[in-house]
């Protein structure tokens, strides 16, 4: 399974976009950074996206990949909850802010939302997708994507801790896992639905003491103002538990 961080941020700058994947060059996981990251070639391959809530930081770009696939008269498929899927319609393909693309033309919809259950495992573009619930708001989900060869990776998207519940339905190879702020912003990570990396390294011993063991671990989702500081603190929780843990960057790709 190839992945190609497009997104690794909660914040954009000239550096830094939103939170995105790209699985195997034609599968997209949040559309944080997804157009602004891709060229029409790269955009016309992705056969579906997959999005984990309806924040704007993970569907900023489901607008502009529908005005491309529009005018390439290409369609493509958005899997989500429902609450998502309402989400966009209501608010964004909504005819004020950008046109229904899920009911033009009227003859084939470029945009077909795909309304998914968490834990109804099903199949997305060769792909064995299972919704996981997390803790962030309304229906966030994380997703473990497994390919035909058996490999396995979870995003967890956004999540803030207690995630016991969510560990039992999962035994990943890689853990790509929300580090949006430093220690210092504890008590805000745990009110807005985030992990710190002082609140992954208890979140990583659960996972140990449920599963035996300590998954591949990217840090993703990082306030790009405390990156430094995230980075320095992700330090310390390598050296308590003795593994590696690895920050994702714009561009950055993994193989598994």
């Amino acid at each position: 399974m190839d992945i190609r961080i497009l997104g690794a941020h909660n914040s954009e700058t000239t550096s830094s976009s939103n939170v995105c994947l790209l699985i195997d060059g034609k599968l997209a996981i949040d559309a944080g950074g997804l157009t602004s990251r891709l060229t029409i070639e790269e955009q016309e391959k992705i056969d579906a996206v997959v999005l984990t809530h309806h924040h704007m930081d993970h569907i900023r770009d489901v607008p502009g990949i529908a005005l491309n696939f529009f005018r390439l008269g290409a369609c493509i498929d958005i899997y989500s909850t429902t609450q998502v899927c309402n989400a966009i319609r209501d608010h964004l393909l909504n005819k004020v802010v950008f046109p229904e693309f899920h009911n033009i033309p009227e003859n084939k919809p470029t945009v077909n939302f795909q309304e998914i259950e968490p834990l109804g495992l099903q199949w997305i573009d060769g792909h064995a997708i299972l919704p996981v619930p997390v803790k962030h708001t309304g229906a966030a989900v994380g997703y473990q994507i497994s390919d035909k060869k058996g490999k396995t990776v979870f995003f967890t998207g956004d999540t803030g801790p207690d995630l016991a519940d969510c560990w039992q339905h999962i035994s990943p190879h890689m853990l790509i896992i929300d580090v949006t702020v430093s220690n210092e912003f504890e008590e805000f990570a745990e009110v807005t639905g985030h992990l710190t990396p002082h609140l992954l390294e208890e979140e990583l011993i659960s996972f140990r003491e449920l599963k035996g063991y300590i998954p591949e671990v990217l840090a993703i989702h990082m306030d790009a103002a405390l990156e430094t500081v995230i980075r320095s603190e992700l330090d310390v929780v390598e050296e308590n538990l003795q593994i590696t843990i690895r920050m994702a960057h714009e561009d950055m790709r993994l193989s598994v």
